[in-house]
């Protein structure tokens, strides 16, 4: 039986009170990558940070490894969930084998998911490229074993080679039995590799199914959703 490691049920939340996402039901399970695309705006980055306690629902549920949870996002580190933002989350004025070392992950560990790590080993994360700062994010991230990982906009500002780097350690941890939800504004990049997806617009989930599913509408997605960059 699938193991449903991430929930949300009937989640709410926002900002002074106000909602921005309403009555969100979503779930990620053990061994597979889910997406969640839309325009700018629709809610995604806020899901996400609901999801990993930094916001608190206004209402509803978020469960997470099976028992809800209203614990703040460095416990639910602790206990198994891996977060990539969209700003890249390095610390810039140090290495990239510092960076590492402060994540405890071993650089060999690192290198397994990006080769191109090991000769920028000793450069200032601040003196690498995008590209090469989102490998060091990723790996920081996969490295740790979480059984969630959560990643925003992992393509943003990205070359396609880069991008499909990115994507291809992101497929391989969930074919390890990690449940990863990943934000996407671009649907064809998030369709190659994701096994579900939920369409967000307006701060609710406008349409979900498999990748297959979603395929066959993805014109019309594009088109009513994504190209609406508000």
């Amino acid at each position: 039986m699938t193991e449903t490691l991430l929930e949300a049920r009937g989640v709410s939340v926002g900002y002074h009170r106000m909602a921005v996402v309403r009555e969100l039901d979503l779930h990620v399970d053990a061994g597979e990558v889910v997406a969640l695309v839309g325009a700018n705006g629709a809610g995604k980055t806020t899901t996400l940070l609901t999801l990993a306690g930094e916001l608190t629902p206004l209402d509803g549920e978020v469960r997470f490894l099976g028992v809800p949870t209203k614990t703040a996002m460095h416990a639910r580190c602790r206990a198994g969930l891996g977060y990539v933002t969209e700003e890249r989350a390095v610390i810039m004025n140090m290495s990239v084998a510092d960076n590492l070392k402060l994540a405890a992950v071993p650089p060999e560990v690192a290198f397994g998911y990006f080769p191109a790590l090991e000769p920028i080993l000793g450069r200032r994360a601040g003196l690498c490229s995008g590209g090469e700062q989102q490998m060091l994010s990723l790996a920081r991230a996969l490295g740790r074993n979480p059984k969630v990982l959560l990643a925003d906009e992992l393509s943003l500002g990205l070359a396609p080679i880069i991008v499909t780097k990115l994507l291809k350690a992101v497929r391989a941890a969930a074919d390890d039995g990690v449940g990863v939800l990943i934000v996407e504004q671009h649907v064809r990049q998030a369709l190659n590799v994701a096994d579900r997806v939920y369409v967000m617009q307006r701060g609710r989930i406008a349409l979900s199914g498999t990748s297959a599913e979603v395929s066959n509408q993805i014109d019309k997605i594009e088109a009513a959703y994504l190209s609406n960059r508000n």
